[in-house]
């Protein structure tokens, strides 16, 4: 697939993981992309940093600005000024764990921000395509193994049930009114800039610690938990092209391969020589309330409809994470040595 050039997009969720490769991509692919960051006491713009403009360039397609899923007014005002050929809505409360917390603000922002968002492409009345960032855990306990297209739903978390309105909210759009509309339901799909509290950003950061002496031990919830783990790369390709179809539908992107979480934990440790049975620990705090014992994706229609299939297993995929985050922790621990070097002189 190609696209043509001069395209204009607009990314909720930007300073994500998902958002930083999906910008990367578009600018390949010639877009002018423009986020949307929440005005905050600190900068969160890590992931994208590298391809952030330097203020007086000139030829910049990168553009931030400040605006919010809970503030309506603030997205139609966006959208009147930019009118983007392509939304992407990742933005989102989008810890499972954490939605049991703040569940009314999970609903909020991952539900009623999506009703936002459509409600300002209709208001504004632009002609545009619009993706939802859909999820594997509206499936909750599912009824069939794997699960695809045409399996219902059964969140069980507030967070699930958040993105099964915005799902339902999203098909209702796309119906009701016309717009080109379109669900990404997403397994579990992962890298080295997965936030840390992440259960697999947190195995891999704590793998590289514990070799360098600076970790004791890594505490874990549900190890037999299965799930269905991509390389986040190649699911922000999947979600440009089903943006690229002539009409909009919905679709899994997923490995279809299931594994532990102790598998990846075991894969995790055995690549840098440790047994991972004298680090780790069950704490009861990570427990959901209501666990979800396996997720599975079936993405044969994706790969039917626009040829999309997955590339990076899990091993590759845990080695690349613990390789980044050993990388990460040298330059750290080089750059205090450097301070204090300096602080001596």
């Amino acid at each position: 697939m190609e696209t043509l050039m001069g395209k204009t997009a607009l990314i909720t969720g930007i300073t994500g993981q998902d958002g930083s490769y999906l910008a990367e991509l578009l600018l390949n692919k010639g877009y002018v992309v423009h986020g949307i960051k929440r005005r905050s006491s600190s900068f969160n713009t890590s992931r994208i940093d590298d391809v952030l403009p330097d203020w007086h360039d000139r030829e910049a397609r990168l553009f931030l600005h400040f605006a919010d899923l809970s503030d309506s007014t603030s997205l139609i005002r966006l959208l009147y000024r930019l009118q983007p050929d392509e939304i992407y809505h990742l933005g989102a409360q989008s810890h499972v764990l954490v939605s049991f917390e703040i569940p009314e603000y999970t609903g909020d922002i991952t539900a009623l921000g999506t009703v936002r968002l459509l409600e300002a492409i209709r208001e504004t009345r632009i002609k545009t395509k619009f993706y939802q960032a859909s999820s594997s855990e509206m499936f909750g306990k599912a009824v069939e193994t794997p699960q695809r297209e045409t399996t219902p739903f059964r969140p069980c978390s507030p967070y699930g049930c958040s993105k099964l309105y915005a799902y339902w909210t999203t098909a209702n759009y796309r119906q009701g009114y016309g717009l080109f509309a379109c669900n990404g339901i997403l397994f579990n799909h992962e890298s080295p800039r997965r936030g840390e509290t992440f259960v697999s950003r947190k195995i891999t950061r704590a793998v590289t610690r514990i070799r360098a002496g600076l970790q004791q031990r890594l505490y874990l919830g549900n190890l037999d938990a299965k799930r269905d783990w991509g390389y986040a790369p190649e699911y922000v390709d999947a979600m440009w092209r089903m943006m690229q179809l002539d009409e909009p539908d919905d679709f899994v992107v997923a490995t279809g391969e299931t594994h532990t979480v102790r598998e990846f934990v075991q894969i995790a440790f055995d690549y840098v020589g440790l047994d991972w049975e004298k680090y780790v620990e069950i704490d009861p705090k990570y427990f959901r309330p209501n666990e979800i014992e396996i997720l599975e994706g079936d993405a044969s229609k994706a790969e039917r409809v626009f040829g999309w299939r997955p590339k990076v297993k899990l091993q590759e995929l845990v080695k690349l994470m613990v390789d980044a985050d050993a990388k990460l922790l040298a330059d750290q621990i080089k750059g205090r040595l450097a301070r204090q070097t300096s602080s001596r002189e």
